[in-house]
């Protein structure tokens, strides 16, 4: 099966509280190879009242989560039963399994908050073969030549007018062939 994210609805304001019971259930169930991330879409903003500048934690999606997981129907079980839960987006109902985020959804929402949907440590090495998805560069197949985890960057050697260069692009804007 395919890891992939879902968004997941839950009672609104309960979102810390079903992930944490979601990540309980599912090492309770042994279930870790199957549902891997959950994660409550959050921004900082800077706030300035009275001259004090105040960092605060803003719900992106209120009443929802994101969920990567693999579609096995025991993983689907599991979230859709988890107390909080009501149910998924992009599910038509009568156990129809629901529709995951384009990667270019959950790319920019995952940037939005510094993360990425690759997993840099696991997933990406100097050497490997990508496929430029986002940008100037997009539709271009080319090699890690360096990474940044720190910044969610790779610098890219692709074939530029016959002519090996090399390119900065972002973590979300690659697909690894």
């Amino acid at each position: 099966m395919e890891k992939l994210w879902y968004v997941v609805n839950t009672y609104s304001g309960h979102e810390s509280k079903v992930k944490e019971k979601l990540e309980m259930r599912t090492e309770s169930m042994g279930m870790q190879d199957h549902i891997f991330r959950v994660i409550i879409p959050e921004t900082t903003e800077v706030e300035i009242k009275d001259g004090v500048k105040k960092e605060k934690v803003k719900k992106m999606f209120p009443g929802y989560i994101l969920v990567e997981m693999d579609m096995s129907d025991e993983a689907w079980y599991i979230v859709r039963n988890t107390p909080g839960v009501t149910g998924f987006i992009g599910s038509s109902g009568h156990g129809a399994k629901p529709t995951p985020l384009l990667p270019q959804e959950i790319d920019r929402i995952l940037a939005n908050m510094g993360m990425s949907r690759i997993d840099v440590d696991n997933d990406m090495n100097v050497g490997d073969k990508v496929s430029i998805v986002d940008g100037p560069f997009k539709g271009m197949i080319g090699t890690i030549d360096s990474i940044d985890k720190d910044n969610n960057r790779l610098n890219v050697l692709i074939d530029l007018f016959g002519q090996e260069t090399t390119v900065e692009v972002e973590l979300f804007q690659v697909n690894k062939n």
